[in-house]
């Protein structure tokens, strides 16, 4: 099946999700002409370069062979081809070789190079996240010869928190990097699950790892981040001989299998430092915050691919009576594929839309026109960021696991390829700090970093948002439903805020998927108003979709909301041994 990238869908999502008139006021060279033409160009280049390889990525997948790490076939080419047309740099600043756009545009574009070859995909995202750390962090001399390098593409760059006794709990990592006694240090550990952390498709790799020095306190506060080269850079820009740390394996996983996910060994590397020491963890976030929507976005392409071939699979296949006579005998006209086909639609838009958001945000936090503005953006955008990342890659997997339900036997066959879409999807939720991390995070920092007061200015701001579809004869229902859920909404954050830690912690998980239904409703509700009214069947789907999430996950919020607070105790009166019987 070919993959088309959602161009429209995106356009449409990037004027709806919010703020148009503080975007063109800090971006006036962003109209809609521009957007367009850098999504038509984006889209082309994922039809036709990415998605052809996605299928063979996976079946082939990386090689690890005499401590050489290969990419899959084609992919190093295309990457070539991605760098050569400017894909890498497009919301790096240009006073290091960017193009200087928004990062929403910049997240929308690698919705489609994800959704065409996520495996693909994963490689220039770490580079933007290692881009903005060094962007905020880096030396001098780090922004001078490595940075322009990793925003041009022509250098990549590795993420390198995780080792084989500390997973999330990065306090327990033991790489250690030594002062060399010339100004430099000397890293030597082992990470494990580095994605693209060793490859041949570029000229140099930088990794960005953290690790301890040898006087350093023990915990969080003992961690350092620093640049270590495949190659050595020399003050002249030259690249010079190899570093000493090389790949000891790649990975065999579940999906995924075109990028290659590496067990690093640092042997006396060749390292410097970024930033302040012991600040490694505070500045890794930087590159951690920008992957996790990233990831997000992940969710949300990898939703899109399999909604893509689940839909075209509904028109083609033929099974019983069809209730619905516009769809020719095919699948489509049952009305429960039909059903499950929309809703797949309604959580892609719903998720979208939250994931672009904190791209505005995001963008408004830099350059929003007044201070007050600017802070109320930061805010939200890490009030949304765990829910962008968290609930997102959620809604990638079920909407890829109803994509394989839709084909029904034939999609649990690998050969149709819906297979590929769920298992691809699976890593999302995980990686960059898994979503029971990404939940806690929410309830336990982002919520109350000031009493509540960033989600309650939210809900009132969809509560407007909910007034205006209740005054809409056709889309009242949405406006009811989305107005009980944000009472919900606002019920649960009461409840979360009055609890004690402990508390806190059992419910965020529920809390994290209210919040995140509730946002994707307000965002279904603001897309079906901007399109009421409108003649063209597409438009006219806007408002259908909302209808349908309202009814099936908007009537659920209330409900969960009630709940949310009653599992605490058996949680923690539950011990293991009981449960296995």
């Amino acid at each position: 099946m070919t993959f088309r990238a959602p161009i429209r869908d995106l356009a449409f999502a990037l004027k709806t999700v919010g703020h148009p008139e503080l975007i063109a006021r800090a971006w006036p060279d962003l109209d809609d002409d521009t957007v367009q033409a850098v999504l038509e160009a984006a889209g082309a280049f994922a039809d036709h370069e990415l998605a052809p390889l996605n299928r063979r990525g996976d079946l082939e997948g990386a090689r690890y062979e005499n401590g050489v790490v290969t990419a899959a076939p084609g992919f190093a080419d295309a990457y070539r081809r991605f760098v050569e047309q400017g894909w890498n740099s497009l919301s790096a600043d240009p006073e290091h070789g960017g193009q200087g756009l928004t990062k929403a545009m910049e997240l929308a574009v690698f919705e489609m190079v994800h959704a065409a070859n996520m495996a693909f995909g994963l490689c220039p995202m770490l580079t933007q996240a290692a881009i903005e750390a060094l962007a905020q962090h880096g030396t001098e001399r780090q922004k001078r010869l490595v940075l322009p390098k990793l925003v041009s593409g022509e250098w990549t760059g590795a993420m390198c928190l995780t080792e084989p006794q500390a997973g999330s709990d990065l306090a327990a990592l033991t790489a250690i990097a030594r002062p060399d006694g010339n100004g430099g240090w000397r890293l030597s550990g082992q990470k494990i699950f580095i994605t693209w952390g060793d490859h041949d498709a570029a000229d140099n790799i930088a990794h960005l790892v953290i690790a301890r020095t040898p006087d350093a306190p023990p915990g969080i506060k003992g961690i350092s981040l620093f640049l270590a080269t495949k190659f050595e850079v020399k003050d002249d820009g030259s690249i010079g001989g190899r570093n000493d740390f090389r790949p000891a394996s790649i990975e065999h996983k579940l999906g995924i299998h075109g990028s290659p996910t590496c067990v690093m060994l640092y042997e006396d590397a060749r390292a410097e430092l970024v930033g302040e020491l012991g600040q490694g963890l505070a500045h890794m976030f930087v590159m951690m915050n920008a992957a996790r929507l990233q990831v997000g976005v992940q969710g949300v392409a990898i939703a899109e691919r399999a909604f893509q071939q689940a839909l075209s699979f509904s028109q083609e296949r033929r099974q019983g009576r069809a209730a619905f006579e516009d769809a020719g005998g095919m699948i489509y006209g049952h009305p429960d594929v039909r059903r499950t086909l929309m809703l797949m639609k309604a959580r892609i838009e719903a998720a979208r839309g939250v994931c672009l958001l904190t791209g505005v945000l995001s963008d408004l936090a830099d350059r929003a026109g007044t201070e007050d503005e600017r802070a109320a953006a930061k805010a939200r955008q890490e009030l949304l960021t765990p829910i962008a990342k968290a609930w997102s890659t959620d809604v990638g997997v079920e909407v890829a696991s109803a994509g394989v339900q839709v084909h029904g036997g034939m999609g649990f066959i690998e050969e149709t390829g819906a297979a590929q879409h769920y298992r691809d999807a699976r890593i999302a939720p995980i990686y960059e700090g898994t979503n029971g991390i990404q939940a806690m995070d929410l309830i336990g920092r982002k919520l109350r970093a000031n009493g509540g007061e960033t989600l309650r200015a939210l809900c009132a701001e969809m509560a407007l948002t909910a007034d205006l579809l209740t005054g809409t004869a056709e889309l009242a229902p949405v406006g009811r439903r989305l107005a009980a859920g944000i009472a919900a909404l606002e019920r649960a954050a009461d409840q979360a805020l009055a609890a004690d830690n402990i508390a806190a912690l059992a419910m965020a998980t529920p809390f994290l998927k209210l919040a995140g239904d509730v946002v994707g409703g307000w965002i279904l509700g603001r897309q079906a108003l901007a399109a009421a009214g409108s003649d063209d069947p597409w438009l006219k789907t806007k408002g259908a979709l909302a209808r349908l999430y309202a009814s099936q996950v908007l009537t659920a919020a209330p409900g969960l909301a009630d709940g949310l607070a009653e599992s605490g105790d058996d949680l923690a009166a539950t011990p293991a041994h009981a449960l296995a019987g």
